[in-house]
């Protein structure tokens, strides 16, 4: 039956970036599918730990500062030891900064660089490694932008880092498609979570957003949940390399 390529009973997922918002809302869809739950954040997880325990998945909490390397080890032993593999990888952890162009300053610059691309990469290869040593395969799901796609105002570390996450997982689906580990991204759209605040609180900016957005909304954390599951899932075995939009026909405009 083809609803059952959809179900990851026996999986454990990683979601970076789970405390709230996105992160914790593809957690809790692949929780939902079956899928046993690593959860990573600096932030307090309780809540997306019980969250995730209601729906009677195993959990485990990581809490890990992703501007710092050693993380990447932490996140990846962690899973290992608590739940004796790791079958997916969702690199949500993201932040952003704004400041005009003129005045952006050195560390805006690295701080959305490390957290946005470089832990993405080396946490991705980290969890590669053990996915091939498993011999059965697995999958990375990115998150991207729409900034992936366009250039953006006042955001050109943000800009900079997401168009790069698109074209990094393309060249790590390329190497990764010989041990059976796919590679593909989602690329959210104008999301009601705490990085797009001060644009929701913005009349101006917030009315010229939602009249481009066809599905006259900003979107939730449960619309990237169905995406999630089945980049994950059986069903997109033949997916690899693709950076999907999930956007409210925000790119059709």
């Amino acid at each position: 039956m083809i609803l059952d390529k959809f179900r990851l009973d026996g999986k454990v997922a990683i979601v970076t970036g789970a405390a709230r918002g996105l992160g914790q809302g593809m957690a809790l869809g692949l929780a939902e599918a079956g899928a046993d739950i690593v959860l990573v954040d600096l932030l307090d997880l309780a809540e997306s730990r019980s969250r995730v325990e209601a729906l009677g998945r195993r959990c485990t909490a990581v809490v890990a500062d992703l501007s710092q390397k050693e993380s990447v080890e932490l996140i990846v032993s962690s899973a290992q030891s608590s739940m004796g593999s790791i079958d997916i990888l969702v690199n949500n952890a993201g932040i952003i900064r704004r400041q005009p162009l003129l005045e952006f300053s050195e560390k805006n610059w690295d701080d959305v660089i490390q957290i946005n691309l470089r832990a993405l990469f080396f946490l991705s290869q980290a969890a590669a490694g053990v996915m091939a040593g498993q011999g059965r395969g697995g999958r990375i799901i990115n998150v991207a932008s729409m900034l992936s796609f366009q250039g953006g105002i006042l955001v050109p570390s943000y800009t900079a880092a997401k168009s790069a996450v698109m074209g990094l997982t393309r060249a790590l689906a390329n190497e990764l498609a010989q041990h059976n580990i796919t590679v593909n991204a989602i690329a959210p759209g104008y999301m009601a979570t705490d990085n797009t605040a001060a644009l929701q609180a913005d009349p101006v900016r917030s009315k010229a957003i939602l009249e481009r957005i066809p599905a006259g909304r900003w979107g939730t954390p449960g619309d990237l949940q169905g995406v999630a599951v089945f980049l994950a899932s059986e069903a997109a075995s033949y997916v690899n390399g693709y950076t999907i939009a999930v956007d409210g026909g925000w790119l059709a405009r």
